[in-house]
């Protein structure tokens, strides 16, 4: 029977999902140590209460020596399976739903030097109004590390220039307070003052950045600027609006900010999320380790 559900399902993704033999072939090996599993243990691949076997099965792999990748493609397959022996009435509940995904190492983000940043923050032509937009909006991106949506939905009412912060609507609606900085306020009032106004057709708009119908910018044209300037700089990699966040996290923690304080400027719920930038800056961890440490010489 289990072989019989099995090919059930290689015929649904090969005629409705369209999957090539060799993904076929990969689903069906991945499948098959699952239910040569069961077998040695007297179970059936129907059977009510298989969660913990299903936890076993996960434990048995990592002991096989199995990387998290490949383990993250099995419980991808058992999950895909028992998803359609629910839809088909095969079964009355699934069994992967309490089994986690394993985690693959998240790759580490790029970033930007600040050397790099510098001669990109340098190439908007600030004698026009386009100019002086595209300068205020890189210097707000590597200041504040914030979102690019969360850029784009800024408006004039979210800035307090005097005391040099932004107020941020984040992801779930989460509000928090940003500072800016010297350099990024005098751009945003530079823009204010010398390039908002010539962009604008609407007086009641109240989006701080406009697009040339003065109107909230996309955020393909966002990503634009910035390959734009990137381009000019000189930079001969992909530089995209969340590579100022990931540069302005970086420097920060490279500076000596606490990671709990990057956490907050840049609206990370789970402090994990932060700390992948902490890889980065390894090297200077351990120079002044070297440095202060009675026995780091």
């Amino acid at each position: 029977m289990s072989a019989d559900l099995l090919e059930q399902f290689l015929n649904y993704l090969a005629i409705e999902k369209g999957l090539r033999p060799k993904s076929l072939e990969a689903y069906r090996r991945d499948l098959q140590d699952w239910l040569i599993f069961l077998d040695e243990r007297g179970r059936k691949v129907t059977a009510t209460s298989l969660d913990s076997a299903m936890s076993l099965f996960m434990v048995s792999l990592h002991d096989r020596g199995m990387s998290p990748r490949s383990m993250a493609r099995k419980s991808s397959a058992l999950k895909g399976f028992y998803k359609f022996l629910l839809r088909e009435g095969h079964i009355s509940e699934d069994p992967t739903e309490l089994i986690e995904r394993p985690k693959i190492g998240r790759a580490l983000p790029k970033v930007l030097s600040l050397p790099e940043v510098e001669k990109i923050l340098a190439q908007p032509d600030v004698s026009t109004a386009f100019g002086v937009r595209d300068r205020a909006i890189l210097e707000v991106l590597y200041a504040t590390g914030i979102r690019e949506s969360e850029l784009i939905d800024l408006e004039i009412g979210n800035l307090n220039a005097n005391a040099e912060f932004l107020t941020v609507i984040g992801k779930g609606g989460r509000e928090r307070i940003v500072p800016v900085g010297s350099f990024a306020i005098q751009a945003i009032n530079n823009y204010l003052n010398r390039g908002r106004n010539e962009l604008c057709r609407d007086i009641t708009e109240r989006v701080l950045f406009l697009n040339p119908y003065g109107k909230k910018m996309s955020r393909m044209g966002l990503w634009k600027i910035v390959k734009k300037y990137a381009q000019m700089a000189g930079i001969g990699r992909q530089v995209s609006p969340h590579v100022f966040r990931h540069s302005c996290a970086t420097h920060m923690l490279e500076g000596g900010a606490s990671i709990m304080a990057v956490q907050e400027m840049l609206g990370h719920v789970d402090v994990s999320t932060t700390q992948i930038y902490t890889h980065l800056t390894g090297k200077d961890l351990k120079n002044i380790h070297r440095q202060a440490h009675p026995r780091g010489k």
